[in-house]
């Protein structure tokens, strides 16, 4: 994985050191990215669901799909167009991204306590730290895990989107428990993925950019397990 080679194979102390220091770096710039576009996503999520002149018109009207499939559009759109966007093109639709998936968590802050969201967050961010943890630590190969991981995701929103027509709660529930493993194992796959994707030889550009599709990885991984455990810890508003 390092770079500058010897001629006996081996790598110099100097080009592994300044390797781990530029991937420390750059996983840093992965986290700080993804954590800011969690505040922002959590700023607009309670303004919006704790102002009545705001959630009132769009959670009380058709308005409600467009809030609630947006983010849908705009993963697809990121994934499919990261290659060709500039680094601060990929940082705005980014944090473009975080306040619309605001705008759609607008509905937890009036279905649950504020006390039930704030505990749950603080699980998610501990199963979340953790399984990213092992990810960037582990010598484990991760990747014969991907395609199953992969066609999980799949199932569940597909399962999803069935169970909005249907409301069955034992299937949510299946979906919530299916739902967390996946996303759960994803953390860890795709911390793997963003640590051995990244080159010292890459320029600045392409370091932003994979920095940013890095964070918006893991922030859909850890937005989703935060709303899908919400259905196990979540307190109902009376």
């Amino acid at each position: 994985m390092y770079p500058n080679q010897g001629r006996f194979g081996g790598y110099s102390q100097t080009s592994a050191a300044a390797f781990d220091e530029g991937l420390r770096q750059h996983m840093l710039r992965v986290y700080n990215y993804m954590g800011l576009g969690l505040v922002v996503t959590g700023l607009v999520a309670f303004i919006v669901g704790t102002t009545p002149a705001l959630y009132v018109p769009i959670f009380s009207s058709p308005l409600k799909w467009v809030v609630m499939l947006a983010p849908l559009a705009f993963v697809f759109f990121f994934s499919f167009r990261i290659q060709t966007m500039s680094a601060s093109t990929a940082q705005m639709t980014f944090w473009a991204f975080c306040a619309v998936m605001g705008l759609s968590l607008a509905s937890v802050f009036l279905v649950f306590t504020g006390a039930s969201i704030a505990r749950t967050f603080f699980i998610a961010a501990t199963m979340f730290g953790t399984t990213s943890l092992y990810g960037y630590v582990t010598k484990r190969d991760l990747s014969k895990f991907g395609s199953f991981l992969i066609m999980g995701l799949i199932g569940v929103v597909i399962a999803s989107i069935v169970n909005i027509f249907l409301g069955s709660s034992a299937l949510q529930f299946a979906i919530s428990v299916i739902g967390i493993v996946v996303f759960v194992g994803l953390t860890a796959w795709d911390t793997q993925n963003i640590k051995e994707q990244y080159a010292e030889n890459f320029d600045q550009e392409s370091r932003q950019k994979l920095a940013v599709f890095g964070a918006f990885s893991l922030y859909l991984n850890f937005v989703n397990i935060f709303q899908l455990l919400l259905n196990f810890t979540g307190e109902r508003e009376g």
